[in-house]
């Protein structure tokens, strides 16, 4: 299902969230509907307690995908968040090379650049909650307490939830799934970030770059009063 298509108003957006079992105002479900209509982040603010991780989970229980979650902590830097390379893997990999070459009868030479390649392969790459959203579509990102990272990781954050695509060299770009149309952003992560409290988002993957759709959510169980939600 199109996050942006999965519900008609605010209003049913709302009764929705209700089925989960999570109240909204009006103001938080209108918030949240034009993020998911408009395929932007939603960032909540509030107190411990108020409803904002509740509010990715109930999102993602209306749409029928799971939750992705990034806990960010202080020092977070990009590979924690995006991807890295399975480096005990790495050198098995090579040490059975290397024993398969050694043998007189083995006639298996590989060439340098042939080597190189296989360690870079898909099946060393390691996904972190970031890359996996983008991969997996549709689910709902929780990027949770963003206010802990530094602002070189928010400054990555910005760049991958405005754009849905992220560039690993080795393999490629990887993106967010492509356009309906040409006037429609693709379909991306749903994306929440709360702030001594978190981000959310959903997505599907191709190797083009685009734009993709996401709501936010927050951290919490439900109480009141009801997280604030603001624009990202």
């Amino acid at each position: 299902m199109d996050p942006r298509d999965a519900f008609a108003d605010p209003a049913a957006l709302a009764a929705a969230l209700a089925d989960t079992g999570y109240v909204s105002d009006e103001g938080l479900a209108t918030v949240s509907w034009l993020a998911l209509r408009l395929a932007r982040p939603l960032l909540l603010e509030g107190e411990p307690g108020t409803g904002k991780t509740a509010l990715a989970e109930a999102l993602a229980a209306t749409l029928d995908v799971p939750v992705v979650r990034l806990q960010c902590y202080e020092g977070i830097d990009a590979s924690q968040a995006l991807y890295d390379w399975d480096f005990p893997r790495q050198i098995l990999h090579l040490r059975a090379l290397e024993a398969v070459a050694g043998q007189p009868d083995s006639g298996d030479q590989r060439a340098l650049e042939q080597v190189e390649d296989e360690l870079f392969a898909e099946r060393f790459l390691l996904a972190r909650p970031v890359l996996r959203a983008l991969r997996e579509a549709p689910v709902v990102l929780l990027v949770d307490e963003i206010d802990r990272a530094d602002d070189e990781f928010e400054a990555f954050l910005l760049e991958v939830l405005s754009t849905w695509a992220v560039t690993i060299p080795e393999v490629g770009t990887i993106t967010a799934a492509p356009r309906r149309s040409r006037s429609s952003p693709p379909t991306g992560p749903a994306s929440c970030t709360t702030r001594s409290s978190g981000a959310a988002s959903t997505t599907g993957s191709t190797t083009r770059p685009s734009r993709a759709s996401s709501p936010c959510c927050a951290r919490g169980p439900l109480r009141s009063p009801p997280p604030s939600p603001s624009s990202s």
